[in-house]
């Protein structure tokens, strides 16, 4: 396996996502998401950094293995459903 980072560029719908690699040098793969990131619902959005394996064998298909913390803009905003603060108005 050939593993490399890239950037997402778009989703494609149904769970491929277009990557665009580092190395080399602006290649472009479809890819989708390894099991653990669909396990644990990692979410994927255009723009974020993310770790992909390539096999050798075909070069433009891909599985993306791991999300960087904190790429792609700024942090993302979820509610917290337990807060007590929030439930006592």
């Amino acid at each position: 396996m050939i593993e490399t980072s890239g950037v997402i560029e778009k989703e494609q719908g149904n769970g491929f996502y277009l990557v665009t690699l580092e190395q080399p040098e602006g290649h472009q793969c479809l890819c989708r998401a390894a099991g653990k990131l669909t396990k644990f619902r990692i979410k994927l959005l255009a723009g974020d950094k993310v770790l992909v394996e390539i096999s050798p064998y075909d070069l433009s298909r891909g599985r993306i293995t791991y999300r960087e913390r904190n790429a792609g803009g700024g942090p993302r905003i979820t509610t917290n459903k337990n807060n007590p603060k929030r439930n006592n108005k």
